[in-house]
């Protein structure tokens, strides 16, 4: 009899292979989609880390550039009223040119924390700190100033009074100056001497030490001229200068300045010729005689000669000698 191989018959109880690989793929599929969810979770929540510290250096950046305006601001602040001070400030003291670079460096090392486009915490902190610093500086130059403006006020008080004090004793000694000048003029005046008594006479030199003297001009050598100095209390003894002005018949003055003749000033400012110097060793309080030749190089003339003496710019006496024609034929 044959027999023939047929698969067994399926126990109802028995599970399809179908159905067990489906459960399988279906457990190994649920890690997945736990870690899948897993990692959905972690990025969602570093992304909402992320944005957190996004906005937290949002936030502290925001206060770092509001913090640095502020801080600018102050600065600005402390530099204006620095500033003013300054502008009256005409007193340049030592001690105020010290503070002001002592200042000047502060600001200037505010300014460069300031201007730092990053500045730290610490900076900035260091900054305000400067700040705070340089507005007592500020203050303390306050106060040195307004030290000075009162010494300076001081100061005018004492020199106005030291001014009017010297403006008193100038106005004094101006005033004395002027009464002394005033004797003194007095003085010079009262001591101008006085000439009388003149003598002017014609001399012919007969040769041999011979002598005559002559009213003819056609025979005057030389003219001899005397005259009385009278006695003076207030001329001090020694010596005086004295101006001989000889005027020809002709109205112009005598000069030879090879003897000895030149200019002198009058007491009116007048520049005047004199025609001879003379030096007179004079005594005071005493009347003297004085006696002198003068001789021109021409010849004499008919007419008046006038002789005029000045001392100490004044006309102190005169005289006139007239020459005639001589002979029967002049």
């Amino acid at each position: 009899m044959a027999f023939e191989n047929f698969p067994p018959s399926e126990s109802p109880q028995s599970t399809p292979p179908r159905e067990q690989k489906k459960d399988w793929r279906t457990l190994l599929s649920i890690p997945l989609i736990i870690a899948l969810l897993g990692t959905w979770g972690y990025i969602i929540w570093d992304k909402s880390k992320t944005k957190d510290e996004i906005q937290k250096k949002d936030v502290q950046y925001a206060s770092v550039v509001t913090e640095k305006d502020t801080l600018q601001s102050q600065l600005e602040e402390a530099t204006m009223r620095y500033d003013i001070l300054k502008t009256t400030n005409a007193k340049n003291d030592s001690t105020i040119t010290a503070k002001d670079r002592e200042i000047a460096a502060k600001k200037a090392q505010i300014q460069g924390i300031l201007s730092k486009q990053h500045a730290t915490a610490a900076e900035l902190k260091q900054a305000k700190e400067l700040i705070a610093s340089l507005n007592t500086d500020i203050a303390d130059y306050k106060v040195q100033i307004e030290t000075l403006k009162g010494e300076n006020a001081v100061l005018t008080q004492e020199k106005e009074v030291v001014t009017q004090e010297r403006n008193k004793v100038k106005q004094d000694y101006d005033s004395a100056k002027n009464v002394i000048k005033a004797r003194e003029d007095v003085i010079d005046v009262g001591s101008t001497l006085h000439a009388a008594n003149f003598s002017i006479v014609g001399i012919d030199d007969k040769g041999n030490g011979k002598e005559k003297e002559t009213t003819k001009a056609k025979k005057v050598d030389k003219i001899r001229i005397a005259f009385d100095l009278d006695e003076n209390r207030i001329a001090t003894s020694g010596p005086k200068d004295l101006y001989i002005l000889v005027t020809a018949p002709d109205g112009k003055p005598v000069s030879v300045e090879a003897l000895g003749s030149g200019v002198f000033t009058t007491r009116e400012g007048e520049q005047k010729t004199y025609t001879q110097k003379v030096s007179v060793n004079y005594n005071q309080g005493e009347k003297q005689r004085v006696s002198f030749d003068w001789k021109q190089n021409s010849p004499y003339i008919t007419g008046d000669y006038k002789i005029e003496v000045y001392h100490n710019g004044f006309k102190i006496g005169e005289g006139t000698r007239h020459f005639k024609k001589g002979g029967l034929f002049g």
